[in-house]
C-alpha cells in the first residue's frame, strides 16, 4: 500500500510497527508546514494521524477506506518537531471499524487525538 501512497511519501511520512489493527506513522514538521501563526498547520497533523489510521485498518487483506474522522488539537507543533502517530483498533465488526490515533512529539507530549471510522470495500488487498 505504501508503494502507491504518493501523498505520504511526498510529505516524508514513514510507516512502522504494523500489526493487526495497529500502525505507527512518523513525520517531521517542515518550514513549509507552518501556518501564519508560526505553528504547524493542523491539516498536516491530521494527515499523519489519518495515514496511521489508514494503515491500521488495512491490515486484514481487505481494502478499507475512511467513512469519517474527528480530531482534537491539544498542543501546537513547530517546524522541526517529529510527529509520532500511533493508531489502535477499538472495534471492528462486519464492514465497519473504529480506530483511535494518538499523535505525540518526541518528548511524549500529546498534540492531538484522532478518531477514525472505517468501511471495508469487500475487495482483497492482495489477489490470489
Amino acid at each position: 500500500m505504501y508503494a502507491d501512497d504518493h501523498a505520504s511519501q511526498r510529505l516524508g511520512i514513514a510507516i512502522s510497527d504494523i500489526g493487526p489493527g495497529r500502525a505507527t506513522a512518523t513525520m517531521t514538521v517542515t518550514d513549509e508546514m507552518v501556518n501564519g501563526h508560526g505553528i504547524g498547520h493542523g491539516g498536516y497533523t491530521f494527515t499523519v494521524a489519518d495515514t496511521a489510521f489508514a494503515f491500521a485498518c488495512n491490515t486484514y487483506n481487505d481494502r478499507t477506506v475512511a467513512s469519517g474522522a474527528d480530531v482534537s488539537f491539544l498542543s501546537p507543533v513547530h517546524a522541526g518537531d517529529e510527529l509520532i502517530a500511533v493508531a489502535v483498533e477499538r472495534s471492528r465488526r462486519g464492514r465497519s471499524g473504529l480506530y483511535d490515533v494518538t499523535v505525540r512529539v518526541a518528548d511524549g507530549t500529546i498534540v492531538s487525538e484522532f478518531r477514525g471510522r472505517s468501511r471495508s470495500l469487500g475487495i482483497p488487498m492482495i489477489s490470489d
